[in-house]
Formats: C-alpha cells, sequence, structure tokens
C-alpha cells in the first residue's frame, strides 16, 4: 500500500519564506514550527497512513446500537488525544494551546493526506467547537468546551434531512420547549459525519430544528445542542439521551468515518445562541468546515500525487525516445516519458501551489480572528473558492494518479482507487460545489460593496507593480498573472453589466470559481518563486521549474473560463426541459 511522507521542506518553505508568518505569530519561528511540524509528521506517517486502508478495507459497523470503528482507530484516537493534537488552536481558557490556526492548518493537512477518515472525527469536533465558542452562553462553553478540545467528547453537525439538502427551509425536524428551558428535539438527520463510534465518551450534536409556531423557511430555523449522553450538574455523564443510530450510509469512499442517519425521539436539547437564528450560528462552523474540506480535497491529491510519483519511477514500462534512458535494464520507468510527466507535473504544481493558497487562507483567517475586517472580508471571498478549486482539482489529481498506475490502479491492493474514492466526497459535502459557485457570484462578489474583490485584485497588482522590474520574474510569472488577473476583472465586469439578466451570471458561476481558483494559485506560485529565486539548492530549482510549468500550462485556462463565462446564459438554457 502507498507510502506517505510528510511535506515538511514545502511547509517550512511557505510558512517562513512566503508568508513570514513570524511576523505576526512571534511564537511561530521556523525552530517551534519545525519541532511540532516533525512530530505531526511522524504521527501522520507511521500512526495515521497505515490505517487508512484497515478503514476502507474494514469500514465501520453498528452492533447493538454502537458504532465500532476499525481495527486501530480506537488506540490512534487515543494517542492523538493524549497529545494534545485536537486542542492546537482552540482556546486556553479551556484547554486549548492556542496556536495560530495556520499552525493547525498545516498539521490538519499531514493528517487528512495520511487517513482523512480517521481526521474526520476531530475535524467535525473542532467546528461543534468553534460553534458553542461563538454562540454559546458562559454555562454551556464550561459544560462542554473543556472535554470538546480534548476530544474526550467529539462532535457533528446535524443539517440534513432526507428531504432537505441545501434547501434547509424545508427542515421538518422540530423543537418543543420544556418548562424547564429545554427542548424536546423529534426528527431524522442524515449523512452524519462521525454520528457515533467508540473512541469518545459522548458525542455532541448540533441539531438544526424549527420551533414551534416559528417562521417558515430558513428563518424559522434554530440550533440545538443534543447530547449522546445527558450531563449532570457536576459535569459526569448522565442518562442516555432518546436519540440513535438508524443505519450506517454504505459509501463510495470514508469507509472508516461512521456516516450516520440519526433518529431523535423526543431528545433533551438545549437552544444555541438566538431563537430562530440558528443558521448563522451553524454556519460558523459551516465555514470553517468549508475551509476544511478544501484540505481534504488538496490533501487526498497530495497523498495520490505521492503514489503515483514512486510508481513512476519504479514501474518499468517501454522505452524513452530517441534512445532508451536505462539500455541495460529491460524497460525504462514510466517517468522518461512526456505524457506520464504532464500528468505529475498536473499533480505536481496543483498540490504545492494548493497548499500555499489554502495556508495563506488560513493566516488571513488568524488576522480576521485578531480583528482585521478587511481580512475578514477577504478570507470570506475566497472560502468558496478554497473549498470548490481546491476539492475539484484534488479529485482531478487523484484521478491522474490512479491512471499512471494503469490496471494496477483499478485493483485495490495498490490503494490508487481509495484516493479517487474519498477524494470525491469533499466535491459534494458541506455545499456542493456547485452551491459554493452560486454562493461565490451571488452573495461573495458583491458583499460589502465589492470591497474584498477589489482588495484581491489591489494585492495581485501591487505584488506585480512592486517586482516587474526583475527580468527573472517577468517573463515567466508575472506576465501570466497579470493577463489571468485581468480575465478574472473581466468576468467580474460581465456580471456587473448582466446583473438584470441573473441567469447569464449564474450560468458561468462554475467557470468563474474555477478562474479565480487559478489566478489564486497563480498569484501564489509568483510569491513562491520570488522566495526562490536566491536559493542554489535542487529544492528551489525543482520550486521555480514547477512554477513556470504552472504558470505556462495551467495559467492559460483562465482565458477559457472567461470565454465560456462571456457566452452568457443561451447556450446553457437553450433546451427545452424535454429534450433532457
Amino acid at each position: 500500500m502507498p507510502a506517505y511522507t510528510p511535506p515538511l521542506r514545502d511547509m517550512a518553505f511557505v510558512l517562513h519564506e512566503v508568508l513570514t508568518v513570524s511576523e505576526s505569530h512571534p511564537d511561530l519561528d521556523p525552530d517551534s514550527t519545525a519541532a511540532i511540524l516533525e512530530e505531526a509528521g511522524r504521527i501522520a506517517r507511521d500512526v495515521l497512513a497505515p490505517l487508512n486502508a484497515v478503514g476502507d478495507r474494514e469500514g465501520c459497523r453498528l452492533e447493538n446500537g454502537v458504532v465500532r470503528t476499525p481495527t486501530g482507530f480506537r488506540a490512534a484516537f487515543d494517542l492523538v488525544r493524549e497529545g494534545g493534537w485536537t486542542g492546537l488552536d482552540c482556546d486556553p481558557a479551556y484547554g486549548g494551546q492556542g496556536m495560530p490556526y495556520v499552525l493547525a492548518t498545516a498539521v490538519g493537512q499531514m493528517a487528512a493526506a495520511a487517513n482523512m477518515a480517521f481526521n474526520m472525527y476531530q475535524g467535525l469536533t473542532h467546528g461543534a467547537y468553534s460553534a458553542i465558542h461563538a454562540h454559546g452562553t458562559e454555562e454551556q462553553k464550561a459544560t462542554w468546551l473543556p472535554n470538546m478540545v480534548t476530544c474526550a467528547w467529539t462532535g457533528t453537525m446535524n443539517l440534513t434531512e432526507p428531504h432537505a439538502g441545501t434547501d434547509l427551509g424545508l427542515l421538518r425536524t422540530r423543537a418543543e420547549p420544556q418548562e424547564d428551558g429545554s427542548y424536546r428535539i423529534t426528527g431524522q438527520k442524515i449523512f452524519i459525519s462521525a454520528g457515533d463510534h467508540d473512541m469518545a465518551g459522548n458525542v455532541v450534536h448540533l441539531v438544526l430544528a424549527r420551533i414551534a409556531g416559528a417562521p417558515a423557511g430558513v428563518k424559522g430555523i434554530s440550533l440545538f445542542i443534543v447530547p449522546k449522553f445527558l450531563v449532570n450538574a457536576d459535569g459526569s455523564l448522565g442518562t442516555r439521551n432518546a436519540l440513535s443510530v438508524g443505519k450506517l450510509e454504505e459509501k463510495m469512499g470514508i469507509h472508516g468515518n461512521a456516516t450516520c442517519v440519526m433518529n431523535y425521539d423526543g431528545a433533551t436539547g438545549t437552544l444555541l445562541g438566538e431563537a430562530n437564528r440558528g443558521l448563522a450560528a451553524m454556519f460558523t462552523m459551516m465555514n470553517e468546515a468549508r475551509i476544511g474540506v478544501g484540505l481534504q480535497g488538496l490533501a487526498q491529491g497530495d497523498a495520490a500525487y505521492q503514489a503515483a510519483a514512486t510508481y513512476a519511477r519504479e514501474r518499468l514500462q517501454g522505452r524513452a525516445v530517441p534512445a532508451p534512458e536505462h539500455p541495460d535494464a529491460p524497460a525504462d520507468p514510466l517517468i522518461v516519458h512526456p505524457d506520464v510527466r504532464r500528468a505529475l507535473m498536473d499533480q505536481k504544481a496543483f498540490v504545492e501551489g494548493g497548499r500555499a493558497f489554502l495556508l495563506w487562507a488560513a493566516t488571513l483567517i488568524d488576522a480576521a480572528n485578531a480583528g482585521d475586517a478587511a481580512a475578514h472580508g477577504l478570507v470570506s471571498l475566497l472560502t468558496p473558492v478554497v473549498k470548490g478549486f481546491l476539492t475539484d482539482k484534488g479529485f482531478e489529481g487523484a484521478v491522474q494518479a490512479q491512471q499512471i498506475f494503469g490496471g494496477h490502479g483499478y485493483i485495490e491492493e495498490t490503494g490508487a482507487s481509495q484516493f479517487v474514492r474519498d477524494a470525491r466526497i469533499a466535491m459534494i459535502y458541506e455545499g456542493a460545489n456547485g452551491v459554493q459557485a452560486l454562493d461565490l457570484v451571488a452573495r461573495k462578489l458583491g458583499q460589502d460593496g465589492g470591497k474584498p474583490i477589489m482588495a484581491f485584485f489591489e494585492t495581485v497588482k501591487d505584488f506585480i507593480r512592486e517586482n516587474e522590474a526583475d527580468a527573472r520574474l517577468k517573463a515567466g510569472f508575472l506576465d501570466p498573472l497579470k493577463a489571468a488577473s485581468r480575465d478574472l476583472q473581466a468576468a467580474a465586469a460581465f456580471f456587473l453589466d448582466n446583473v438584470k439578466t441573473p441567469n447569464a451570471v449564474l450560468a458561468g458561476s462554475t467557470d468563474f470559481l474555477h478562474l479565480f481558483g487559478h489566478v489564486c494559485l497563480g498569484y501564489l506560485w509568483a510569491r513562491m518563486a520570488k522566495a526562490t529565486l536566491a536559493g542554489t539548492d535542487d529544492f528551489s530549482a525543482a520550486k521555480l521549474a514547477t512554477g513556470r510549468y504552472y504558470m505556462a500550462r495551467q495559467l492559460p485556462a483562465t482565458a477559457l473560463h472567461l470565454a465560456r463565462i462571456q457566452s452568457g446564459a443561451e447556450p446553457v438554457m437553450a433546451l427545452s426541459e424535454e429534450a433532457f
């Protein structure tokens, strides 16, 4: 099965030489981050990665109302929990370590690459922690957060119902007020990741429901804390709540994570935040989850690329042209063939550019958490791009990696197919990528009078102006970036010109998301190139060559996306419904 190598050198380069995180976070000096990332990488490589195929093969089991996780998961979860990794960036007031979000993002990328299904248990808990931390009362925070920070108790988010996916206004789960101030929650939720398992003492569900008499649609939705076990006044676990796992979903991938149908039969819950404002509270968790899912897409692309590169170096097939590179061997390795190199370069350029983009977005979240309004606006704009672009391209990269394995990629023993199957869900959950594109063009593009998108354009323009005198950057990096940024501005202008014909905007939404994603990676590749120019080692040479590949072979896709956008809605909407 594939081995996983933590990208420690690349992470250190991005964090310290490109993003210079030590300037805003003095605690993140190179030596400190190296120690943390090396240990996190060791756990990912030696503990989590060997369990990836185990989780895929065994899956989870529902036995007598309790979900059993795959062999080795519980011991690994204990190790991660005891090491304090689950609370790396959590509030020290509740037992967290208070480190920046960008560091937790780097750690999470390695864990998700090594074992995406396993890492989801902790990731969902962190999202539930964040929602309670942002919207809970002091009593609620004291009750739930210390145990969630350590993952002694884990958390979930419960949105979807059989008849209500993206359109949450249709949900039917109801909440009946009780005299003691609690609510009785009744209904069914589906697709609940980590809905139950045997690795923690309690599972804290955040459940969207409608209080009797609430307004129709999304304006009448409230959010409730509904634990598997009730908690006594002294903090100990009490009686089992009136909720159960109806079944485990049989899925294409992420078999090691329990995706549950959850039945609530008058379960006791407490209101989180304001009544009828539950969607706003849940989006604290959803927005964090969307960044986390973008991380997953990138991580699966990374793991698949590593496996494919190793296979391409070792597998002997055919001969190089015009002459064999290894004439004494029976054949040359796959990696000598230009089309195999193309596929590997596509993957490598995406993974390294995507990693820089993800970590840059994480620094913006840290700045926003520190009160920087401009950073908040920019990361809000970029969130659907992080989620949609990184997951689309991560899946695409996993498929390319599988193709390099040929027929061996289609059988299970090589592990290549698991990357494809696991990566696929990231394009769907936490808001399908089509919905991310709609959110980007319909809401985020015009938010705050368009200030965030204009700030992004200025960020790119400023970088080009500051560096255009450097001939080493101009032709290979700055000129392509300038052309791509102009395509993005032209697409935004097209939307503004067609604001009264919404289908013209919506028909181009996915192309706009991908155009935006390419410009973001182009901008980060240009920044990485600048940081690499002084280097004389093999790492620097490889970084520059990979960046030039992206700018020459991938970034020109912005022109194609622009042409599609400018074709408007007519080609998309021309057929009648009956013609499909």
